[in-house]
């Protein structure tokens, strides 16, 4: 099995800001895998709330002997690495057998999914500004976790009245801010909120209301995560950099729906390579969250179609 890696850059459409910085441009790495007769390709984004690097994650991928997806899981943890390397084995499975991964995967064939649209972190004139140009979208997300966040909320919700909305916190609150905050949530009509607290500091939800769902993101990364969420989430959110690829994505969706979770599948800002696997894993999801690829001025040749149905499955000249 022949394994290339190639880091690429795709502009944003516009500067990107959350509480942690903002960004002009999604730096993604690109994984090729080929059998001599056919290829497969996934693509990952190195996070470094993990630790994560492009040199650390392409090293991963390169000091790695690929065989198949079942050995993947045990070579390397949950992570960027696995994602790209798994995603690009499930597309060469498909290439060599001349149908579509969710085929290959039992699934049923997918259908649009309506997603959220991510407002960028800015003063709150401006994020009304953003709200009312997107206020036609369905669901709006709004990326918290600064001390002026009710400013920012009251802001969007003025410029998009009928939309949807769902908070990101980012690990940026305390308990105390929560409480606070939650019926404000409530009152501005927010559907959802994602990891108010710190992972590490999560454990002070079982003892909080929670008036509305509240989603583990940062406190969620594969099936082992589970147990730890018991009394203090109501929502997993699915990202496939987190669980290292689709194979392991659909086996935490399974076990999340079984203990009773709702779902939420998010992404990292990548290229319709990156969103097209998360595709599969969002059909029926409560929040579906893929909007990566609405965030770049260029994407892939062969992009995913977003329309008033929402995020549609992938051609399979871009994946799958």
């Amino acid at each position: 099995m022949q394994v290339s890696v190639t880091r690429d850059v795709f502009r944003l459409a516009q500067v990107f800001t959350i509480s942690r910085g903002s960004r002009t441009e999604a730096q993604v790495l690109t994984v090729t895998v080929s059998d001599g007769t056919h290829q497969g390709r996934g693509e990952c984004v190195p996070y470094a709330r993990y630790g994560e690097t492009l040199e650390s994650v392409t090293a991963q991928i390169e000091d790695t002997a690929v065989t198949d997806r079942a050995a993947l899981q045990a070579q390397l943890p949950a992570g960027a690495a696995r994602n790209a390397l798994d995603c690009a084995l499930w597309d060469l499975e498909a290439k060599r057998a001349g149908k579509r991964v969710w085929e290959l995967a039992g699934l049923a064939a997918p259908t649009p999914e309506i997603t959220a649209y991510t407002l960028s972190l800015d003063e709150p004139d401006a994020m009304q500004a953003q709200a009312a140009k997107n206020a036609h979208r369905p669901l709006l997300k709004i990326k918290l976790g600064t001390p002026d966040d009710m400013a920012r909320l009251e802001a969007v919700r003025a410029g998009a009245p009928d939309a949807r909305i769902i908070v990101d916190a980012n690990e940026g609150w305390s308990a105390e801010i929560y409480a606070d905050l939650a019926p404000h949530l409530l009152r501005l009509g927010v559907a959802l909120v994602e990891q108010p607290l710190p992972a590490g500091e999560d454990d002070t939800l079982l003892g909080v209301a929670r008036p509305l769902p509240v989603c583990a993101d940062e406190s969620c990364h594969d099936r082992a995560s589970l147990a730890a969420l018991k009394g203090k989430y109501d929502v997993v959110n699915i990202k496939l950099d987190k669980t290292g690829g689709l194979t392991e994505a659909l086996e935490l969706r399974r076990a999340a729906l079984a203990e009773g979770y709702d779902v939420m599948v998010g992404c990292m800002i990548g290229s319709s390579l990156a969103m097209a696997p998360a595709v599969l894993v969002a059909q029926g999801a409560l929040v579906t969250d893929l909007d990566g690829p609405l965030l770049l001025a260029e994407d892939r040749g062969t992009p995913l179609t977003f329309d008033s149905a929402g995020v549609h499955p992938p051609a399979p000249e871009l994946w799958g």
